[in-house]
């Protein structure tokens, strides 16, 4: 979730190379440099921009909403009550990468998931991170995420977290920070692949005149890694991607990667486990015997016998065949030990302890609202702060202290002072910008991205990944849910004007 930044709207334009288009000074804008020029990874897409007109560029917009309409590409919105299907929001002009950075980018991101899942595999294991003093105990104790159910697993290759989805944003000095990790079920990957082919689809002649790094493999690579995590002597996985069902807000990313991969998409009841603790698939012809789960169920939700034992979403006993060692999960019961934003402050601590190497990406400055100290900066600087609750995700209970009023704020100190640990606090930021049509102009609008690794024998990231967008003027919002949209990603490593 990203929602950090500072206002920046008081501050006079420069004119920028595309139509329209004004670039706020001291805003890093992510196709247009201060003096108005394009970076150079942009320049083909500036100079045919610029040369098409806005005209041209809506009915491009037009033929693009009316491609996502037609494929039923939609998202679910629960925060009106009505729990609605909505097409997906899409902003035609794609933010653009240097392929030369994202090389760094990339390597950056394999380090942060090396350690993250050391450090996941230690917790449920020896604990040694704790003992050595790098890692508070307290900290643990009071974790909802951390099962102890899960202690003693040795998942294949040491991997709990499979996929994970870290959020990247960029500062007003071009500085790219990791603002959090998502390890539990990280999602959002269908959107970037349905956006690389709607983006082909409009920008056909522009992919002809570059060389835009691809995004189409990933659930091919996806796939390769489920089965890597097969257990030993199973040569040909059977493979299943595990859904809560039609209700959920992410059952469009569901149907769509299981489809994309060729495995069948399961619900609950579909699954057994046998009294050998061996899963298998119920079908027509009979049962078929199941060797991984891509799970798209929370924690709570996976096993009535271990957890919520009113879950009619999960399998019961798949806990048991987890750990016996009979089937693979992706990504692992208990992962999500490390997606909680209280520990993203130590995550520097952990590459250097488990990797002894330094950080290849910042994390952005995190206040722990559980130590005194800080806690106490965090209340006296409180409207200059962005606040956090530490376990919620799509930018539900965040606080941004310059735009919240002050019984908001008064609010958010008495949560911080009624359960300290629950709560973080991070510099507001100013957030990069990118190009996006609006109803009346080209206008810079604030992004993120969430880049997708995957972790099994090996690594994998995404050539990018999908970029969110604050629709709004001025909002810092990026969220589909809250109003947000996206674009395509594109990592260009070589361009051609002309």
């Amino acid at each position: 979730m990203t929602t950090i930044g500072r206002d920046t709207r008081a501050h006079s334009p420069t004119e920028a190379a595309l139509p329209g288009l004004l670039v706020q000074p001291g805003m890093w804008d992510e196709l247009i440099a201060e003096d108005g020029r394009p970076r150079p990874a942009a320049a083909a897409l500036v100079s045919h921009l610029s040369g098409m007109g806005l005209t041209e560029l809506r009915e491009r917009q037009d033929r693009a909403d009316l491609d996502i309409l037609a494929a039923g590409i939609t998202f679910t919105v629960y925060s009106d009550g009505r729990g609605i299907d909505r097409s997906w929001p899409f902003d035609v002009i794609p933010r653009i990468i240097a392929a030369a950075e994202w090389r760094r980018v990339r390597r950056g991101l394999i380090q942060r998931l090396t350690a993250l899942n050391r450090f996941i595999d230690d917790l449920y294991g020896e604990q040694r991170v704790i003992a050595d003093g790098v890692f508070p105990a307290e900290l643990l104790a009071n974790s909802v995420n951390y099962l102890p159910q899960c202690r003693g697993v040795r998942p294949r290759f040491g991997v709990w977290a499979h996929i994970c989805g870290s959020d990247l944003v960029r500062d007003a000095d071009g500085t790219l920070y990791v603002l959090e990790d998502n390890l539990r079920i990280p999602s959002g990957v269908s959107y970037m692949l349905e956006n690389r082919l709607v983006s082909k689809r409009v920008f056909g002649d522009l992919f002809r005149r570059q060389s835009i790094l691809p995004v189409d493999d990933y659930p091919e690579r996806l796939h390769r890694i489920l089965c890597s995590l097969a257990p030993e002597g199973v040569s040909a996985p059977n493979v299943v991607v595990l859904t809560p069902g039609v209700y959920n807000s992410a059952y469009f990313e569901h149907s769509f990667l299981a489809r994309r991969m060729g495995v069948p998409l399961v619900e609950g009841r579909d699954l057994v486990v046998d009294e050998h603790d061996r899963v298998f698939m119920r079908t027509l012809g009979g049962r078929e015997r199941v060797d991984v789960v891509y799970r798209r169920v929370d924690d709570a939700f996976l096993d009535p016998e271990v957890f919520r034992p009113d879950s009619v979403l999960g399998v019961p006993g798949i806990m048991r065949a987890w750990r016996a060692g009979n089937v693979a999960i992706a990504n692992a019961p208990g992962a999500g030990v490390a997606d909680d934003k209280a520990v993203y402050a130590w995550v520097p601590d952990l590459i250097r302890y488990y990797l002894h190497e330094e950080p290849a990406i910042a994390s952005v400055p995190t206040w722990r609202c559980l130590y005194p100290a800080e806690r106490r900066h965090v209340i006296e600087n409180i409207d200059r702060m962005v606040v956090k609750p530490a376990n919620e995700s799509g930018g539900y209970g965040l606080l941004i202290g310059d735009r919240a009023t002050q019984e908001e704020l008064d609010a958010a100190v008495a949560a911080i002072e009624a359960d300290p640990r629950n709560w973080v606090a991070q510099p507001i930021l100013s957030l990069s910008t990118t190009p996006t049509l609006t109803t009346d102009d080209i206008a810079p609008r604030h992004v993120d991205l969430r880049p997708f690794i995957l972790s099994g024998d090996g690594h994998d990231v995404t050539n990018g990944g999908l970029t969110r967008v604050a629709l709004r003027p001025g909002s810092l919002i990026v969220n589909s849910s809250q109003g947000g949209g996206s674009k395509d990603t594109w990592v260009v490593e070589r361009t051609a004007l002309g």
